[in-house]
């Protein structure tokens, strides 16, 4: 067992990695690394199988603003990437852990696919609702993404009910970072804080396998949970760093080790 940074709560043992630390690597290289049944919740959104280098732009954004190093997984090749990474988070998560998945409509059959096809017990589909989309001409403007809750025991999982009548459509705002360094895809804190209180709860370790701009990471720490992150992207890695430090000194956690630095 090893401690973090509550102190007095003791997490399960993580393997090479430290608690409440992100890392820089390739997810599907670093997720065997887990030990089985380490993680109580995993909160992600990994790439959708589109051009997002394409649309810095998009929402009215300076393109300057917006940072490169989006990771993209070819189309093809996106059935065989979900499948991989679901296999692993199936294997670390606890038996009574949960999955929150991200996706957008584009790949969602290849995200239920290999949910079913990791041993997950699917017990919501949620929509998250947000205030605008990418305009088109053509078609219909997407306002809203998919998130999909899933266990591995849907007889035994945490859910700490927040509302007397929680429905599954969300209706939760953007975040407009004006005038800021931005990443092409984040999610709002309060959005994932959402999650975590239901999901989880204090001294539960939350894993975000593809961490991007770090938003899973900041959210965990200020609610009493313990985080491990992997990121690919050097640019994000460095932004997600960045983010956890600028945290750290607004709410005045100091920093061990860079309290969130690592590296594979």
């Amino acid at each position: 067992m090893q401690d973090g940074e509550t102190g007095s709560v003791k997490i399960q043992d993580i393997g090479p990695f430290s608690p409440d630390t992100i890392y820089r690597g390739d997810a599907l290289l670093l997720l065997p690394e887990v030990p089985a049944g380490a993680v109580d919740l995993i909160v992600t959104d990994p790439p959708f199988a589109i051009d997002f280098r394409a649309q810095r732009t998009n929402y009215n954004r300076t393109g300057s603003r917006v940072l490169d190093g989006y990771c993209e997984v070819a189309p093809d090749k996106y059935g065989d990437f979900t499948n991989r990474w679901m296999e692993e988070a199936y294997r670390v998560l606890s038996p009574t852990g949960s999955l929150y998945v991200f996706s957008g409509w584009n790949r969602l059959k290849e995200v239920l696919c290999g949910l079913d096809g990791a041993g997950f017990h699917t017990i919501n589909h949620l929509i998250w609702k947000f205030q605008f989309g990418v305009f088109t001409r053509r078609r219909y403007v997407t306002s809203h993404y998919h998130i999909l809750f899933a266990v591995k025991d849907p007889l035994h999982y945490t859910f700490n009910k927040q509302d007397h009548y929680p429905e599954d459509v969300w209706v939760i705002r953007r975040e407009y970072w004006k005038g800021k360094k931005k990443t092409a895809t984040k999610l709002p804190r309060d959005l994932v804080s959402r999650i975590i209180a239901y999901s989880s709860n204090p001294g539960d370790l939350v894993l975000d396998p593809f961490i991007g701009s770090g938003t899973v990471a900041v959210v965990a720490r200020e609610m009493g949970r313990h985080f491990l992150g992997f990121e690919v992207s050097s640019e994000y890695y460095a932004f997600a760093l960045e983010r956890l430090r600028e945290e750290s000194m607004r709410i005045g956690i100091k920093s061990e080790r860079g309290n969130a630095e690592g590296e594979n």
